[in-house]
């Protein structure tokens, strides 16, 4: 862009997009681009951010015009940068990336010829911005839901987990996992909030696989947790558990964890 003759290109400033991620079932929806740039490659669906519009504005513009759809709700994911196209000039772009859930059957407008539900390893997806949420992806969200289900019912047998609550409870804070030959056998999650007073953490969800409990597992995790607590200017860890988990109390004492005697509340809003 520093050969228009506008002097405002020379800076190569980056020029926002927005894009959707949308999962299920561990698969990504990609549609098949019907113009150029990258024509008949798959890509994410999205677009520039017009003039006064917020990049949630934009990407619900976006969503309507390609998928005839309302986005039901949009969850941050980051930015990445990228190039862009426009004839024979190219330019710096900044990708705003969000998970989004659909609500709606998906009508493609022409601008894409088709539309497929892909794993991440089967995508080969145009742009170089796309390529990176695509990376970042697959080193964050690549679980064995299946298994992950079944760990939950084993803590709480009443718990149904929901795919996208997984995801956006990744991006919140961190989430540590065990395997033991090939096999995902036990997690734990920790999520950081700044009080008033202090950089606070907590603990929820830890579980290993009822089969391979009494090996250390529990133990590996939580230390991992705490690992990233500290590295990340947490000051206090919290965490519940019932008492009648009597390894699982045993565990929090050996670490450190005291007893702190409060009462817990619980207000169910839906």
């Amino acid at each position: 862009m520093k050969n228009t003759g506008c002097e405002l290109c020379a800076f190569e400033n980056p020029k926002p997009t927005a894009t959707a991620i949308f999962i299920k079932n561990g698969r990504l929806l990609v549609l098949k681009r019907n113009i150029p740039p990258f024509q008949n490659k798959w890509d994410f669906m999205g677009g520039y951010i017009e003039k006064n519009e917020t990049p949630e504005e934009a990407l619900r513009r976006e969503i309507k015009e390609e998928l005839n759809i309302d986005a039901e709700s949009l969850f941050y994911i980051g930015v990445f940068t990228g190039v862009g196209f426009y004839k024979k000039y190219e330019y710096p772009t900044l990708c705003f990336a969000y998970f989004v859930e659909l609500k709606g059957e998906i009508k493609l407008n022409e601008e894409n010829s088709e539309y497929a539900w892909l794993r991440p390893d089967e995508i080969d997806i145009a742009f170089d911005s796309n390529q990176k949420i695509l990376e970042f992806i697959k080193n964050k969200f690549t679980y064995d839901l299946n298994k992950a289900r079944e760990l939950v019912s084993q803590l709480d047998s009443t718990a149904v987990l929901n795919e996208q609550s997984l995801y956006k409870a990744i991006l919140d804070g961190y989430v540590s996992t065990v395997e033991e030959g090939g096999e995902f056998i036990g997690m734990g999650w920790i999520f950081p909030r700044q009080t008033m007073l202090r950089r606070q953490a907590v603990i929820e969800d830890m579980i290993v696989d009822d089969r391979y409990r009494g090996k250390g597992l529990g133990e590996k995790i939580l230390l991992d947790l705490l690992r990233w607590a500290k590295s990340n200017g947490v000051e206090v860890v919290e965490l519940t558990t019932n008492p009648k988990r009597i390894a699982a109390n045993a565990l929090y004492q050996k670490v450190g964890f005291k007893l702190h005697e409060t009462n817990h509340y619980l207000l169910k809003l839906i």
